[in-house]
């Protein structure tokens, strides 16, 4: 099989720019351009979608480097429409950021347009450390998982 690295996590959207805005303003995602706008029969026979066509773009994570994973944000130009999921449905649960402080990462989710979901808490886990952590929401109702781990000494 050969070498295998992760390269990018997707999040279809009805706005990539607004949500891209905010993953770079929350979260301190940079856009590696160029911005992608792509369609054509490749993009069909690769997708399995008719009349595919797609703009958007990928913001790199931050805490990885130049070369690290990036989030792809893409709006076709038909987006299907579901509701929010909740964190317990079977796929693709949330993304989740190291934070420094849960609670001020929080505040700034909401201010940027997404939600909160739950409580922070905070949980020793035996033999790791205690981590604080709260689910919210992004302003498309993606999961996202707030973290900061204090490891064991």
């Amino acid at each position: 099989m050969g070498t295998v690295k992760y390269a990018h996590t997707n999040i279809i959207s009805k706005d990539w720019k607004k949500l891209a805005a905010f993953y770079v303003d929350t979260f301190q995602c940079k856009l590696v351009p160029p911005v992608r706008q792509q369609s054509g029969k490749w993009l069909e026979k690769g997708t399995g979608l008719q009349n595919a066509q797609l703009e958007g773009a990928h913001l790199l994570l931050p805490g990885h480097g130049r070369s690290g994973p990036t989030l792809e944000i893409y709006q076709y130009a038909t987006v299907a429409d579901q509701p929010p999921t909740a964190p317990n449905l079977r796929g693709f649960g949330h993304i989740a950021f190291e934070v420094e402080d849960v609670d001020d990462t929080l505040i700034k989710v909401k201010e940027n347009g997404g939600q909160s979901l739950g409580q922070t808490t905070t949980r020793q886990i035996e033999g790791v450390g205690t981590i604080t952590f709260v689910y919210a929401r992004d302003p498309d109702g993606n999961v996202i998982e707030l973290q900061h781990w204090q490891e064991l000494k």
